[in-house]
Formats: C-alpha cells, structure tokens, sequence
C-alpha cells in the first residue's frame, strides 16, 4: 500500500468516483485475464492499458463527480438514482494523482465526470485538474472526457491539454437516442463537439496529435448492430477517431422506464462480437457492408464474423501461403496479424511452406486456418 497524503473524506470519495468511472470503456479493452482493471489496496481502481506492441501502462481511472443533472435512463448515476453522491476538488484529485505517479504505481489520468451544473461548468473544473498537472510538470498521458453540450472554447481547452479526449455517442442515430430519455439534443450535443474534435485534431490542425474516441452502449435504445456497425465506419472514415468502444447495457443499472432490450440477446457476447466486427475494420481491411449479419440485422452470436465471412466467400480461397500479400493472408480464419507478419518475414528470408505442419513449426496457427489454404 503506497502512501498518500489525504484526509479521510478524500480517501472516501475516491473509492466511490472510482468504482462509479467502471461505467466508461473509452479508454481500454481488456481482452486477457492480465488486462482486466484491478484494485489498489486503498480501493482506487488501476486500470491497465495494453499497447499494440504488447506493453502494459496503468491509469489512474476516476470520475470527478457522480453527481448528475442528465437522466439518461441507461445510466446508475442518472438524476435521481438512489446512490451515494459525492465530487472531488479539481486540486484535491490532482494532489492523489501525482502521489500514485510519484509512486511509481500509475503512468497518466482518465478522468470523466458527471455533469454537475452546465456542461461548461463540468468541463472548466475537469480542465482544472489537467491545468494543475501541466503547471506540475506532469508531461505523460491525460485521457479527458468531453462533456456533451460543452462550448467550442471548453472543448479547445482540453485539447490542448490532453493526450486523448472521448465525447461518447451512446448510441446509433437520432431515433434510437430519443429512447433513451437523457435531456441531451444528439445532433447539437453530441454529432457537433464530435464533428469538432475531427476537425480540431485532423492532420496538419494544431492539435492534430490528440486521439478521440467515443463509446456506444449496447442494448439500451433496441438498436441493431447493423445500425452500430454503420455508425462505427462513419466515425473512423469520416472523423478519424482513434476508437470505437462498446458497453453493454446493465439492465439492473437502467431505468425502470426504460424499454425492454429486443429479444433475449446475450448482450455480453454481443458486445464480444461488435469488438470482433470492429477490429475487422480497423485492423483487417474489411469494409462495414462485409460485415456479416443476420436478417435481423444482428451479428451471430454464435460464431466469429470472420469466419461467417469466409464460409460465406468459397470464391476467395484458397489463399495462397506461400504467394499472396498480407490483405488476403487476413482474410484467413485462424490467421492474425502477428501470423501474418511473420509468414510474410519468413517469406522473404527465404523460406517455403509445403505443409500445414511445416506452417505450424513456423507461426501459431489455428486448425481452423487450413481448408482455407494452400501449400
């Protein structure tokens, strides 16, 4: 347990901002046992972030405040939700920050908030505590959350002092987030600052460096993944964000009011297979209309959409392993980017695959990697 200089009451209140931040993704997807958030001994959670190359750093995950005037009917820290309610100074939260970073146990900040007061008040002591940082020296990782609603000058603000910044869309298109009674405007408080932000951090802008991601929550306003799919290429080819997260919805956490969630989906395995969907996009070079879906408009729950796709495309295969380019080898069910990678490498040291055994000596392969290849 690490030393930290604070009184009880900030100790209190950042065991319950802490817990309370679970609710937003837009910065880490844990996909192995090791990448899962996981708690200090002082009940502030350490959230850990997994880099392409393999490294993991830790973030310091909190909320400002949970105390909120929106009643978005998805969320438990709505207006009106029965829950202990409490806010942290923007110099209290700074002083804990830079004790665990001192400490060596966290490397930079995600810090969101409720919307206490207007959105520009919410955002001017959100970017207080980023101000603080910079004014301490801290030059690493701030991830800061854009409150929807929040000026231009606000949103430019945390540009400027941020590392990355997410505004969550929550769901797919105006219609689908009526359903979901929050007291927001979707295209004004929402589509516009996110629009912005695009524009602000595309390349060759002044704060082009920024990331921006956003999160959508599943199941809440009976969307189908047809429609998230759709919005998600939209926000990669359109806006540039760095990336899309999916949340899905807790029933027990919602409204009461709030409209049943359509069928009897597994929303877990869906949010699975809308991260499978969406690293075939940003990682593997399909395009949103090769998706596969159901005639419901939902992926399958029942299979990877890769292999759905490749079931579904005979005229493609076989890929040739010892001839086609890294595009096709992708294609491949069973084959991902560091297998490719490397036949692609071995390749050109030279060597020749005349088998799936002689494959499989060479790169982790997958038996369901095989019919779809040739030797």
């Amino acid at each position: 347990m690490i030393a930290i200089r604070k009184s009880p009451d900030t100790a209190e209140k950042l065991a319950t901002l802490s817990r309370d931040s679970r609710y937003d993704l837009a910065c880490a997807c844990a996909t192995r046992a090791d990448e899962h958030r996981r708690r200090s001994p002082d009940d502030t959670w350490i959230y850990p972030v997994i880099h392409p190359d393999g490294r993991a750093t830790f973030l310091f995950k909190v909320l400002l405040s949970n105390e909120c005037v929106n009643r978005c009917a998805y969320c438990p820290l709505r207006a009106g939700a029965d829950i202990a309610r409490c806010t942290l100074a923007p110099e209290e939260l700074a002083r804990a920050f830079l004790s665990y970073y001192r400490a060596g146990r966290v490397s930079g900040l995600f810090l969101s908030s409720a919307v206490r007061g207007s959105p520009d008040d919410t955002m001017e002591r959100i970017n207080r505590v980023a101000v603080s940082l910079r004014r301490a020296r801290f030059r690493g990782y701030i991830h800061l959350k854009i409150i929807p609603g929040a000026s231009d000058a606000a949103i430019e603000q945390a540009l400027g002092l941020a590392t990355a910044v997410s505004l969550n869309i929550e769901t797919a298109g105006e219609a689908n987030f009526r359903r979901l009674d929050t007291g927001k405007e979707y295209l004004r408080d929402i589509v516009r600052p996110m629009r912005l932000i695009g524009a602000l951090t595309a390349k060759g802008r002044r704060y082009a460096g920024v990331k921006q991601t956003t999160q959508f929550v599943v199941g809440a306003a009976q969307e189908t993944d047809a429609e998230l799919i759709r919005y998600t290429w939209r926000l990669y080819k359109g806006l540039g964000l760095a990336r899309v997260y999916f949340s899905a919805y807790q029933r027990a956490a919602g409204s009461a009011a709030l409209s049943p969630v359509r069928g009897n989906r597994d929303l877990l395995m869906r949010e699975h297979r809308l991260y499978q969907a969406d690293w075939l996009i940003r990682k593997y070079g399909f395009a949103a209309d090769e998706i596969p879906l159901g005639p419901d408009g939902n992926l399958s729950l029942e299979a990877d959409p890769k292999e759905i796709w490749a079931r579904a495309h005979p005229e493609f295969f076989p890929v040739a392993v010892n001839r086609d380019d890294a595009a096709r080898l992708l294609r491949v069910p069973g084959i991902g980017q560091v297998a490719a990678k490397r036949i692609l490498a071995l390749r050109r040291d030279g060597t020749s695959f005349r088998s799936p055994e002689d494959l499989a000596r060479a790169v982790v392969l997958r038996g369901k990697a095989v019919p779809y290849l040739s030797f």
